[in-house]
């Protein structure tokens, strides 16, 4: 059953005399349960896409296509509609936990305010609740950690308590906006293992950000590639990283180091991202791409089905890309 049907979807922001494109005919469908990861490099849209999903735009934005979550359409909704689809449907946990827990009040006060406020627990039954929510997140000693402010948590704690805040409302959907990002290599390990589980025992649909491929086929049933404001490759997670079907997803997995191989210099993919507004009529990644042709400057390359991908590149069934190669 999809939950989540994402369709065309575009993001533009005032500036000047004109508009800029941050995310331009967006695809995405999350089914029920399912983990789907969007990767892409820093400014290519995909933590955009997420707060768009969720009505948090800029000021002044506007925003085409559909968004569809159960049945139910997020571009129409109202505020009121919204604050009650983010406060039990759907929840986010975003890349800074320091930037969005208030940094005066306690742990306890940012854990049991929606419980109370949304849920109806007394104070006294949102403090155990919130205890056992730490727990579950592996964050011992619960009634002390209530009474800490963040500044005494360390990122990886603070980060828990995050995953903890969006797990007591029980929401359909997660949204996680590179959750790891600011993480050491051991407690984002930790951090992904506990979000992962607990998504899978409580049966919610997930959505990670992240520009880190690796990470998202290790966690996600499904990848999708983004690229200057559009998905350029979506395929399941095993099949993506095996046979890359579009010049850019393959040059992110050539790019990635491997505990095999011994190299003087690892492959990089020439020139730098653009965003969605700085590209032309044709694809965006040809000034990159070394398989590029005279018409790839001319057209938008569109979505197309292949052996059970949907790749935006016109010569995706001729190319033979290589793939994950640790």
């Amino acid at each position: 059953m999809t939950l989540l049907d994402v369709r065309n979807l575009g993001v533009a922001v005032p500036a000047a005399r004109d508009w800029r494109t941050l995310v331009d005919g967006v695809d995405l469908a999350i089914g029920s349960g399912e983990a789907v990861g969007l990767v892409g490099e820093s400014g290519s849209g995909k933590s955009m896409t997420a707060r768009t999903l969720l009505g948090l735009t800029p000021p002044g934005a506007r925003v085409t296509g559909d968004i569809v979550f159960d049945g139910d359409s997020v571009t129409g909704m109202s505020r009121r509609e919204l604050r009650a689809l983010r406060a039990r449907r759907v929840a986010m946990v975003f890349q800074d936990p320091r930037a969005h827990i208030n940094p005066v009040r306690s742990v306890g006060d940012f854990l049991t305010e929606a419980l109370i406020a949304h849920l109806g627990h007394t104070p006294t039954e949102a403090q155990a609740r919130a205890t056992r929510l730490l727990a579950d997140v592996g964050i011992p000693d619960g009634a002390r950690r209530l009474r800490q402010y963040p500044h005494e948590l360390s990122g990886g704690l603070l980060q828990r308590v995050m995953i903890a805040a969006v797990l007591a409302a029980e929401p359909e959907l997660v949204l996680a906006d590179e959750p790891t990002t600011a993480l050491d290599v051991t407690t984002q390990s930790e951090v992904m293992a506990i979000l992962d589980e607990l998504r899978r025992e409580r049966g919610m649909a997930m959505l990670l950000i992240t520009h880190d491929l690796a990470l998202a086929a290790a966690t996600c049933d499904r990848l999708s590639v983004m690229y200057a404001g559009r998905i350029v490759e979506t395929q399941e997670s095993t099949a993506l990283t095996a046979t890359p079907r579009h010049p850019y997803t393959s040059g992110l997995m050539l790019s990635r180091p491997s505990i095999d191989t011994v190299v003087d210099r690892l492959p990089v993919i020439p020139g730098r991202p653009v965003a969605a507004y700085e590209s032309g009529d044709g694809c965006a990644f040809e000034p990159r791409c070394a398989h590029a042709e005279a018409h790839c400057r001319d057209r938008r390359p569109a979505v197309q089905d292949l052996a059970g991908a949907r790749v935006a590149c016109v010569r995706a069934g001729e190319l033979t890309l290589q793939g994950d190669t640790a």
